[in-house]
């Protein structure tokens, strides 16, 4: 295995092409396949509520919770399993263990229904669970494998790959949801359906194939000679209690994440039902008019946002991160309040365009610009775990807010306009963060 040196071209790519890998899973099962094939279950059976976990509960209420549920055990888990890693040195064996469970979770996804929705909702569970998780070693990388004036370029490019890697894959799958018959899946709505299970198939694959590439050039970790012992189980738990005492003495890291925490909570939020939004509240049409309508919508989503990434990073380097998180906030609440009004498929296209256009951005400079404030360490993997157990807990916050404001009033559309609140507070708590030249 060859030992590539910090800020080499061909580390910062193996690096950024994980992207690549793996964000056919955000894509094609949390943002596009999934969601229509989760709510034509509901609409095949003719049915608005399932009963689950001794109750009856809308589907899109018990999507929102068992996400929740996932993000919840994320957050619980990764500062575990993080302080280990770093402990021992071997934190790609655990990137690794989280990259195989969501792929072959993904794959499991195939013999989803509702006969055996427990099932089925415990491999999208997984799935989540191994997508975030693999997520918190590799965003950890960042500081390792790219020096600081590196990272914004390089978190920017790793978020492109992985909106064309994305988009190739959609569009096949898309293919053989629109045209199941030439792909030998027959004819019919049905055979659509089969298509859609097969497409599940093809991101645990993917997931697995490419990221090969990444995990031979990536480092093992920081070595280190000490052994497990039981008590390092809670290390990492002691290490997140660490990094939160030296927020005290880093005001610039305080100050971003609490801004951080409040805005991530929105738009991760958004991120995981526009589709199912997408599907009830717009008026597409028959369910051939409203597949095409809601793939070709995340379509634009990806294509814009890979402009979208690097325009932000571009305008990063000449007005400072902070300010432009502050504009593309900004942009977000604009978003909400119109996503309230919209009705038509050409009001959902604009709206997706214009979500394209911050939704990579505000991703990429997030973690650079968290990166950036980093004080000296090699023990980066703990402050990375702080980080995404801010975002996964915001996300439990915001998913279970979303799903509770929907069961009661029946409307997905006034959670959205509920999460308003979130970025407006984003949006002031930014403006707290002190600046200097190169943030």
């Amino acid at each position: 295995m060859p030992t590539l040196p910090k800020g080499s071209k061909k580390l910062l790519f193996a690096w950024a092409f994980y992207d690549w890998a793996n964000s056919v899973y955000s894509l094609v099962i949390a943002s596009a396949i999934f969601p229509i094939y989760y709510q034509s279950l509901f609409k095949m059976a003719n049915i608005e509520t399932i009963y689950v976990f001794g109750g009856h509960i809308r589907s899109t209420p018990l999507i929102s919770y068992t996400t929740a549920a996932a993000f919840l055990l994320v957050a619980l888990i990764s500062p575990l399993l993080s302080g280990i890693a770093d402990y021992v040195g071997n934190k790609k064996k655990f990137m690794k263990f989280f990259c195989y469970l969501g792929a072959l979770s993904c794959i499991g996804l195939y013999f989803f229904s509702l006969e055996n929705i427990l099932l089925s909702l415990l491999f999208y569970f997984f799935g989540l669970i191994g997508f975030w998780g693999s997520l918190v070693f590799y965003n950890s990388y960042l500081p390792d494998v790219a020096y600081p004036e590196q990272q914004d370029k390089i978190s920017g490019h790793g978020f492109s790959l992985g909106y064309i890697g994305s988009v190739i894959l959609l569009l096949l799958n898309l293919g053989m949801v629109m045209n199941p018959n030439f792909f030998g899946l027959g004819k019919g709505e049905q055979a659509s359906m089969n298509a859609m299970k097969w497409s599940f198939v093809s991101v645990g694959l993917w997931w697995i194939i490419f990221s090969q590439y990444t995990f031979y050039f990536l480092p093992k970790g920081n070595r280190s000679d000490k052994k497990v012992t039981t008590k390092i189980l809670l290390n990492g738990f002691h290490e997140l209690k660490r990094v939160y005492a030296s927020l005290s003495a880093n005001l610039q890291l305080k100050r971003y994440l609490t801004a951080f925490f409040v805005y991530s909570m929105a738009v991760q939020t958004v991120l995981l039902v526009a589709t199912y939004f997408g599907e009830q509240e717009i008026s597409w049409g028959g369910s051939g008019e409203k597949t095409m309508g809601l793939i070709s919508s995340i379509l634009i989503i990806q294509l814009v946002a890979v402009l979208g990434a690097e325009m932000t990073s571009l305008a990063s380097r000449k007005f400072g991160n902070i300010p432009v998180l502050v504009v593309i906030n900004l942009v977000w609440v604009f978003i909400c309040i119109v996503a309230y009004f919209i009705r038509t498929p050409l009001q959902f296209y604009i709206t997706a365009g214009v979500v394209g256009m911050v939704m990579g951005g505000i991703q990429s400079l997030s973690r650079s610009t968290y990166s950036k404030f980093l004080p000296p360490t090699k023990d980066t993997t703990s402050y990375f775990s702080f980080y995404d157990v801010a975002e996964k807990i915001g996300i439990v916050i915001g998913m279970l807010l979303y799903g509770f404001i929907d069961q009661i009033t029946g409307s997905m559309r006034n959670s959205i306009l509920f999460l308003v609140v979130f970025f407006i507070s984003g949006l002031f708590l930014l403006l707290r963060v002190p600046r200097n030249k190169t943030i």
